[in-house]
């Protein structure tokens, strides 16, 4: 396949010279105070030549402006979508919450939009490699995405057969996957590759976009939003495993960052926080606590900013 060629012809090439890494963040207002910290922390901890950019919703805009600086840029939705997908206030939440519109499928949430914006990047910017960073982690140790790299392949998060131990979703991400890449709904073995810090390299982002229009016959993302069951981590995955078999990647189970998924794991405690933090892996360099379970931000950051380096 000619895409295969082209990834693997690159792998050699890539290898001698330094990686520039583009870090990706699709956050939004509520979540604003996490970003914050998830940006203190990377200027603190991270390293080599990297650019972060803040995707986020236009009414957002000039609040997460104030995150800028030599190494972070705030992006707007308008840069990133066609004119004919937009948000506009949720009426069922009296506005408290946005909604995305298109004449080409139902309508999405914020959660599909930040997919989106993640998916799009690859044609706004330059760099070897794309690096999804959720707002609600924080780095913990010094860290240089350039270490994802080995002989011209980057680490890609993939747990083997994982996705029928996670939620019922994730077999129903996948199989939208399968139907924009013309692969089989239910792959076997079933491979899920959700993490909140996820490497993808930047020409076969490029080559996935490519490859889902040339497909359809429709922009990507006319095609990717036919259904709401999106997953934009499980399309990278099987674009890069099942479409080029695995040419420029290095499979990897162990996550780059210790999370705390559910309430219920721990106590909503500074003792419960604790004994999340005390499983913090030594190859980990970062933390993630999703904000429904409730530790202040405060209690996260003492902690966070306590680990000893590795």
């Amino acid at each position: 396949m000619h895409v295969q060629f082209a990834i693997k012809s690159s792998i050699v090439k890539r290898a001698e010279v330094s990686m520039k890494t583009a870090i990706m963040t699709a956050s939004y207002v509520a979540d604003f105070e996490r970003c914050a910290l998830l940006c203190e922390s990377m200027d603190r901890f991270m390293q080599g030549q990297c650019h972060h950019y803040l995707l986020v919703e236009d009414n957002d805009v000039k609040l997460f402006k104030t995150l800028e600086g030599a190494k972070r840029t705030v992006v707007s939705e308008s840069e990133l979508f066609p004119a004919w997908l937009r948000a506009f206030p949720d009426p069922f939440s009296l506005g408290r919450r946005r909604v995305w519109l298109s004449p080409f499928s139902l309508p999405l949430r914020g959660w599909h939009a930040q997919q989106l914006r993640r998916l799009a990047m690859s044609r706004l910017v330059e760099a070897d490699a794309l690096l999804s960073i959720d707002s609600d982690v924080v780095l913990v140790r010094p860290f240089d995405p350039a270490d994802l790299w080995s002989d011209g392949r980057l680490r890609m998060f993939r747990a083997d057969n994982g996705a029928h131990d996670a939620t019922p979703g994730h077999l129903a991400w996948l199989a939208h996957a399968g139907d924009i890449l013309g692969l089989p709904q239910r792959p076997d073995p079933a491979h899920d590759y959700i993490s909140n810090m996820v490497a993808w390299r930047m020409d076969t982002a490029r080559a996935l976009l490519d490859h889902v229009e040339a497909r359809s016959g429709k922009s990507w993302i006319r095609a990717v939003i036919a259904s709401r069951d999106i997953s934009e981590c499980m399309i990278y995955g099987r674009f890069a495993d099942e479409i080029l078999g695995g040419a420029g990647h290095r499979p990897d189970a162990r996550s780059l960052s210790h999370v705390l998924w559910f309430k219920e794991t721990f106590p909503q405690t500074s003792e419960g926080l604790a004994d999340f933090m005390s499983g913090l892996r030594p190859d980990q360099v970062a933390i993630g606590v999703q904000s429904f379970v409730g530790h202040p931000l405060s209690e996260i950051r003492r902690l966070a900013f306590s680990v000893t380096p590795v």
